[in-house]
């Protein structure tokens, strides 16, 4: 294996462990859409984000 593919190896690894870090974070946090502005904070008390990530906003 070459230097070249450790650091691809290395990258990807980062990138990955980066995603799954932020997913457990959010989600300890209470956060039940991980990515919509509105999953930590809906006003009106759903249990998750539509599709959409209408949650909490006026509709």
């Amino acid at each position: 294996m070459e230097l070249v593919d450790c650091v691809v190896i290395a990258v990807i690894a980062l990138i990955v462990g980066g995603a799954i870090a932020y997913i457990i974070k959010a989600k300890k946090s209470g956060k039940k859409c991980i990515g919509c502005p509105d999953s930590g904070s809906c006003s009106k008390g759903c249990s998750g984000c539509d599709g959409a990530c209408n949650c909490g906003r006026d509709e």
